[in-house]
């Protein structure tokens, strides 16, 4: 992997991580999470965002992303399940889609990248058509207050580590704000708005082909 590919993969890497945002106060060791005793009214709370997850079935939005070195990126986010998923980012040839199999990191510009299962990344859980996050997650931090919850998970089915933390509005019911964090503690921070339920969207768009050594 060339130098550039390598910083484009950096920047998308936190992404696949985890979609999270952790408390300041509160720092995970990679392996070292233990799963948390809920309360009946903290378990209610994660429901409701499993409720979120599971009420639409395609999403457009905008989204501004500040990478683990500070660096600010924006662009549209695009969303329809099952398993379908495309981070456009503007001014960056940076793309990363999913398309219900395989989610792809690629340079628009170069045409190279990284493919990885899609199965294997915490992504799953927000294309997912059905969602549990008590029964497929293990939740490592949760906090309420001024009407907003906020809760980390670990994917149980994720073999490639990572956090999710879920930022979740409880006024307007949405998730407003994600933060990537990986097992090193770098932090990918990703906030949503005008976000647009519901919608058809060009099957294009959520292909991530890669051109591969000795293809024109």
């Amino acid at each position: 992997m060339d130098v550039m590919l390598k910083l484009m993969h950096n920047l998308a890497l936190g992404l696949i991580l985890a979609i999270s945002i952790l408390a300041p106060s509160t720092t995970f060791a990679a392996g070292q999470a233990a799963p948390l005793a809920l309360s009946a009214e903290q378990q209610q709370a994660v429901k409701r965002i499993s409720d979120y997850l599971n009420s639409y079935q395609s999403l457009k939005a905008t989204f501004n992303q500040v990478s683990p070195r500070g660096v600010l990126t924006s662009g549209t986010l695009y969303i329809a399940k099952p398993g379908k998923l495309r981070f456009d980012y503007a001014n960056n040839p940076l793309l990363v889609v999913a398309d219900g199999r395989w989610l792809t990191i690629k340079d628009r510009v170069r045409e190279k990248g990284d493919q990885f299962p899609l199965s294997s990344t915490p992504l799953r859980l927000v294309v997912s058509p059905q969602i549990d996050l008590l029964a497929e997650t293990n939740v490592i931090a949760f906090d309420s207050h001024d009407g907003i919850t906020s809760v980390t998970l670990q994917d149980r089915k994720s073999n490639i580590g990572g956090y999710i933390t879920l930022m979740f509005d409880e006024q307007l019911k949405q998730l407003q704000q994600w933060v990537a964090v990986d097992g090193k503690d770098r932090r990918t921070t990703i906030q949503l708005s005008h976000i647009e339920f519901g919608g058809k969207f060009d099957p294009k768009l959520f292909v991530g082909e890669i051109k591969r050594e000795g293809q024109p």
